[in-house]
């Protein structure tokens, strides 16, 4: 099997520990994408969910190899890979990084401000809280933003000294490279664009960090400028869905907002960003087909936006928790018509300057790219 199709199987059915003690910890609720952990396969990091139902029934499942040497703090770093009980590669999970142990003046631990995504991103929801997400005829179905906070594993908003304390410890003691900022969709037009602007300039300010900023397009789209000015290298505006009766369906809210005015904001951003510091997210397996789906990814490459594809992960306590993930059949042939859509118009993850798909744990996408 290659690494194409182990990643993206893997991304699709998800993993099943069979020892509950090993690799346990990983982020379940929040913004985006949820219910994962980052484990490295074949030298590669991807996000794998491993908290949902489907991934209990996963071919897919890791076991302590007895053979494999503990490290200094007696936590096994490398275990062995099995499908339908058979070993097929070696498989590690990052360990935790050290600024976790760190707390704020405040007594505000580190990991409820940002948290590590992949190797070497920091990731945080600055305001975790969403306009959209208490309403049945607002919230989109997928999202959990407001399960975290309920549970305390994160505070409702990080203000933009905190933000600049962590990057800088992250940076500082674990090597992280990249921060992606992220926002609930506060009731007003511009949409999180301004708290995120206030964030980015504090935080470049104490760090020189690469940052994205995640947020539905504002009303005013001067806003892309002021986040440009303030230090944001790459913005994210996430359609999730492309059919609009599924994004009618799935996310109400979000699609009060027409895909036209999405499409003025992206090419209004491209101008500010860049050709290729843009990207969406596409969510596949919430019921657009693949015709749908290329289509918009067409749409959205022609104009300098990456489409950055990534499985449906159904997340446990949402109204999709029961909704399947897609199988892994058809994400090979979205990411191989995707792939040359990309190798062929000259956009490449990994000529971002900061962002999820430059990440790209989430998806396979890019080791399609070539």
């Amino acid at each position: 099997m290659n690494k194409q199709t182990l990643i993206t199987e893997l991304q699709s059915y998800g993993l099943k520990l069979v020892d509950s003690d090993v690799g346990a910890s990983g982020r379940q609720g929040g913004a985006g994408p949820s219910d994962h952990k980052a484990v490295t396969v074949d030298g590669t990091t991807v996000m794998v969910p491993i908290f949902n139902s489907p991934a209990a029934q996963s071919p897919y499942s890791v076991r302590v190899d007895g053979t494999i040497a503990l490290t200094e703090n007696g936590k096994v770093a490398e275990m062995l890979l099995e499908h339908q009980g058979e070993p097929i590669a070696p498989i590690q999970f990052p360990q935790q990084p050290q600024f976790y142990g760190l707390t704020t003046a405040e007594g505000i631990p580190y990991w409820k401000i940002a948290l590590l995504h992949s190797r070497d991103v920091l990731a945080t929801t600055v305001l975790q809280t969403c306009m959209r997400y208490s309403d049945a005829a607002t919230s989109c179905q997928f999202c959990a933003i407001g399960q975290s906070l309920e549970a305390g594993r994160t505070i409702a908003r990080k203000t933009p000294a905190q933000l600049a304390e962590v990057a800088e410890a992250a940076v500082r003691l674990d090597g992280i490279k990249q921060m992606v900022m992220t926002t609930g969709t506060p009731n007003t037009p511009d949409r999180g664009a301004a708290y995120l602007t206030e964030c980015a300039r504090a935080i470049k300010a104490r760090v020189n960090l690469p940052i994205q900023a995640q947020c539905e397009p504002p009303d005013d789209f001067a806003w892309f400028d002021r986040l440009k000015n303030a230090g944001v290298e790459n913005l994210g505006m996430h359609l999730e869905a492309a059919d609009p009766e599924i994004r009618s369906r799935i996310m109400p809210g979000k699609a009060s907002v027409p895909l036209a005015h999405y499409f003025d904001a992206f090419g209004t951003a491209v101008q500010v960003f860049g050709w290729g510091q843009v990207s969406t997210y596409l969510l596949a397996g919430l019921g657009d087909s693949l015709e749908t789906l290329l289509e918009m990814c067409d749409r959205l490459i022609q104009i300098g936006v990456y489409p950055f594809v990534v499985p449906f992960v159904p997340i446990t306590g949402t109204p999709l928790a029961n909704h399947p993930a897609p199988q892994s059949e058809f994400m090979q042939t979205l990411y191989e018509r995707v792939g040359a859509m990309l190798k062929q118009s000259g956009l490449r993850s990994a000529e971002m300057k900061a962002g999820c798909a430059k990440c790209g744990a989430c998806s396979a996408l890019s080791t399609y790219e070539v």
